[in-house]
């Protein structure tokens, strides 16, 4: 195989070479790669890999990246993996090859920037967006197809090391969707324990449940019937993350189910792994409203 019976397109700054050595720092085979097209599988991600301390992974798409308008070619980026959307402000720079194998002659068609890239929590991949073209790539006569099969394969190497600085990200849901909830409870005269849960509900993408206190709690001890909404699994936030609710708590009549009492207007609260839960008071028959912002 010669460079120069390969097409590319004009791409600055883009060097090309063929290696006699394996990528060292990970390669993936995709063995039935027509399957991929023929399940409409627009992007792969590989497993994460590690290099330079960090972990990354590599994003594959074999009829190009339809977002960046790739047409009559494959795409392949390197993806800086486990990073906290929050944390914007870090960095990592880092120079990478992304390889092709040649499976004819035994080497490696292998793509490097000129210059290092700057990974970092808003700019979490870099790479090629016209890697090889689908002709090139799909011609047995190359070597990079055969037997419906292909390797790809990746060198990071870290130059600097990522910032001390902190931020956050603040992620708004255009027309959030309204979700309603409703949790009958049985024999409330014979509710003996101190408190109790109802089953688990997803809104918004998180798992919720109520928390239901017969006999009061806090400020409503022997008064009032207590109720929390909680997060079901508060872990499934990150330590930095929140999520704002806004949300309606109705009691219904259970003779008359046409007629509620809702309880005040909209309440919101900012639920995040170390608070959980709103307290309020409210009783019986519950209706839970929400809408979301992610931050």
């Amino acid at each position: 195989m010669s460079m120069n019976n390969l097409n590319f397109d004009d791409q600055y700054g883009i060097l090309r070479t063929f290696s006699d050595s394996m990528p060292t720092h990970y390669t993936f085979k995709i063995q039935l790669f027509s399957l991929m097209s023929k399940h409409s599988l627009k992007r792969y991600e590989s497993e994460d890999f590690e290099a330079g301390g960090y972990k990354w992974k590599l994003a594959f798409y074999p009829n190009g990246n339809k977002s960046k308008n790739v047409k009559e070619h494959i795409s392949l980026y390197l993806v800086l993996a486990g990073a906290n959307g929050p944390q914007t402000c870090w960095e990592v720079y880092a120079a990478f090859r992304l390889f092709l194998l040649d499976q004819n002659n035994g080497k490696y068609l292998a793509l490097q920037e000129q210059k290092e890239r700057c990974f970092h929590g808003i700019k979490l991949d870099w790479g090629f967006d016209q890697f090889l073209s689908q002709k090139d790539f799909t011609d047995a006569s190359n070597g990079f197809l055969v037997d419906d099969a292909c390797v790809f394969g990746a060198e990071v190497f870290v130059r600097k090391e990522r910032s001390t600085c902190k931020g956050e990200c603040l992620s708004m849901i255009k027309d959030a969707v309204m979700y309603k909830h409703v949790w009958k409870i049985e024999n409330l005269s014979k509710l003996d324990e101190e408190s109790y849960d109802s089953e688990t509900f997803i809104a918004g993408d998180q798992k919720w449940k109520i928390e239901f206190y017969p006999m009061g709690r806090d400020d409503g001890k022997d008064s009032h019937l207590s109720i929390d909404l909680a997060l079901a699994d508060p872990t499934s936030l990150s330590p930095t993350s929140k999520l704002y609710a806004q949300f309606t708590l109705r009691l219904v009549d259970p003779v008359y189910s046409h007629r509620h009492f809702e309880y005040g207007t909209k309440a919101t609260w900012w639920f995040s792994a170390s608070s959980p839960k709103l307290r309020e008071l409210i009783s019986l028959y519950v209706y839970v409203y929400f809408n979301f912002i992610q931050n």
